[in-house]
């Protein structure tokens, strides 16, 4: 029997109504899971020298239609735009600071799905210090000497070790105080070599119950060795140490070299202290398992070894390590809250590399440098740099990033003034080609340049106001967020 036509229509209209509601229309997109593709067209990888402004481009296709394309520099959203084929933008090279940055394009379409990112590493020219709307002080704290290693106490005093023995203290309002916290007598002939007053550390409980100052010297009388000691802080003056109050804590071998001594000192979230030991220019202290040269050490805050370290069935001084197979970790740093560590190995002939640390874990040195010769049981570098560029600049581990000696490490927190993007990375430097890095944890360790510097980078940290902070030999830099 034929149906009257309204009834047709009626039917036909619920019908329609139902599937809509069920995602089943996919000419409206609201019922469409297919996310678009894109290519990324301009930069190209690889561009070098990239001054003025940045031309963008991109090719992108979807089932049903493209809404937009979004471009980041550096995890950082800098343009938009529909107009498509080519979806095109530009944005000033000049708001980055000159170095490696990471150009990355994806697509939207009509339903809200978003492509994978398509991305090119590329190194922008000219000498720009800084990213638009960052500020920094030069010499935020001057009149440093041979600077090594710093702390900042909850109050925001900055302390700092002078090579020649001495202990500098900062205050939050910029004035390094004429009378030293401590005078050290370190090894006479310091100068031009590794050797002196080379780390800091302050108890995490220094505010409170545990007023502790601990450093890394090498010591001024013979037999001549590096060795962590405590100080107290003394209670009628909190900007000097109480008389007599050293206690070392650990005593290391007697040296040969005058280079690769470490220094790095840091307490761990897990309350134990730290330190970086250099292999003392004898590779084969580094894979010695009876040696703590070339090693990471862990121990108590009172200098005994920590029952749950991994190699407490071996001897003495040996059973303080915790990681080895190191060069000469000079600078090494711990993540708030997560205890993550990144240790900064300098390198030889080739690579400067960031390890990730991991209780008994071999980095492989002397027989691995950066990403080579990795073997078994060998721990390979999170991000290595080269000394000299590839044959094609930016090709390879690395990217463009060039230097010779890696020094200086801090995370950012999870909160802060920086910006959502940098929150939670670890930012790195160089001593010899001045920069600061960005390694981008949250991005696949993706690295980018951040600023470039006046002085001698040693080493580097987050202050209380959530600004960075980086010591060179003579002063401390201050980096402020836009």
């Amino acid at each position: 029997m034929n149906r009257p036509r309204a009834t047709w229509t009626i039917q036909w209209m619920l019908g329609a109504s139902l599937l809509a509601a069920c995602g089943g229309d996919s000419t409206t997109g609201s019922g469409d899971t297919v996310a678009p593709s894109i290519t990324l067209t301009a930069p190209a990888a690889f561009a070098d020298n990239l001054v003025g402004m940045l031309n963008l481009s991109a090719s992108a296709s979807d089932n049903v239609g493209v809404s937009s394309v979004e471009y980041q520099v550096d995890g950082r959203t800098v343009a938009s735009t529909s107009a498509g084929p080519t979806y095109a933008a530009s944005v000033p090279t000049g708001n980055h600071a000159s170095g490696q940055h990471v150009v990355r394009a994806r697509a939207r379409d009509t339903a809200g799905n978003v492509s994978a990112w398509s991305s090119a590493t590329v190194r922008f020219g000219g000498s720009v210090a800084l990213g638009q709307g960052y500020s920094k002080t030069d010499a935020w704290g001057a009149n440093i000497t041979d600077g090594t290693a710093f702390a900042q106490a909850p109050d925001g005093r900055f302390f700092v070790a002078e090579q020649a023995g001495t202990l500098r203290v900062v205050l939050a309002d910029r004035t390094l105080l004429p009378t030293p916290f401590v005078s050290l007598v370190v090894d006479p002939n310091h100068a031009g070599t590794e050797r002196g007053l080379l780390g800091v550390a302050l108890h995490p409980n220094f505010s409170t119950t545990d007023p502790y100052v601990y450093l890394y010297y090498t010591t001024g009388v013979a037999p001549i060795h590096n060795r962590v000691s405590r100080f107290t802080v003394n209670p009628s003056n909190p900007n000097i140490a109480s008389a007599n109050s050293e206690v070392p804590i650990l005593d290391l071998p007697e040296l040969g070299a005058t280079n690769h001594n470490g220094g790095a000192l840091h307490f761990g979230t897990d309350g134990k202290l730290y330190v970086g030991v250099g292999d003392n220019a004898v590779g084969t202290n580094s894979q010695d398992p009876n040696s703590p040269m070339g090693k990471l050490l862990r121990l108590n805050d009172n200098g005994s070894i920590p029952n749950d370290n991994p190699f407490t069935g071996r001897t003495g001084l040996a059973r303080a390590i915790w990681a080895s197979g190191l060069r000469n970790a000079f600078t090494f740093a711990v993540q708030p809250g997560s205890g993550r560590i990144h240790i900064n190995d300098v390198g030889e002939n080739t690579w400067e590399e960031i390890n990730l640390g991991a209780a008994g874990a071999n980095y492989g040195w002397p027989a691995s440098e950066g990403p080579d010769n990795i073997v078994a049981g060998i721990n390979a570098p999170l991000f290595a740099y080269k000394h000299s560029a590839t044959l094609v600049p930016g090709t390879g581990p690395g990217g463009f990033f060039i230097g010779s000696s890696i020094a200086g490490g801090t995370f950012y927190p999870t909160t802060g003034p920086f910006p959502a993007e940098l929150r939670g990375n670890y930012f790195f430097a160089d001593f010899v080609t001045r920069f600061v890095g960005i390694i981008d944890m949250a991005n696949g360790n993706a690295a980018y340049t951040f600023a470039n510097l006046v002085g001698q980078p040693v080493d580097m940290r987050v202050g209380l106001d959530g600004a960075l902070y980086v010591l060179t030999r003579n002063a401390i830099t201050q980096i402020t967020a836009p």
